[in-house]
């Protein structure tokens, strides 16, 4: 089970031609990812708790802002360097996508 990350400049097509709109991409820490955002309680509040490991989740650029400071917990909680290298990039993407209008930051599940 791995979740990659895609920023996108506006709502991403879900099928092909989604690459119009990819500012940046994130696929070498999917497992990693997984493990940090398992943390959360699927059924708790917050904005990462919302991530469905199975499928795609889609945060706008408010949710993303929210869910930016959420991630500073995640940061206390990895246990390994692969673990903080997915919490570096989950953090960059999330306050890029904060920081651009229409933006989206896309999480891929398995």
């Amino acid at each position: 089970m791995g979740i990659e990350l895609e920023l996108h400049s506006g709502r991403p097509a879900r099928r092909g031609a989604s690459r119009a709109t990819l500012l940046r991409g994130s696929y070498q820490h999917g497992e990693a990812l997984a493990r940090v955002l398992s943390r959360f309680d699927r059924h708790g509040s917050g904005k990462l708790a919302w991530v469905d490991p199975y499928g795609d989740t889609l945060f706008n650029e408010q949710e993303a802002q929210v869910a930016g400071g959420e991630a500073a917990a995640l940061a206390k909680g990895c246990d390994d360097e692969q673990q903080r290298a997915a919490f570096v990039d989950l953090a960059e993407l999330l306050e890029a996508c904060a920081a651009t209008p229409g933006s989206y930051l896309w999480f891929m599940g398995d």
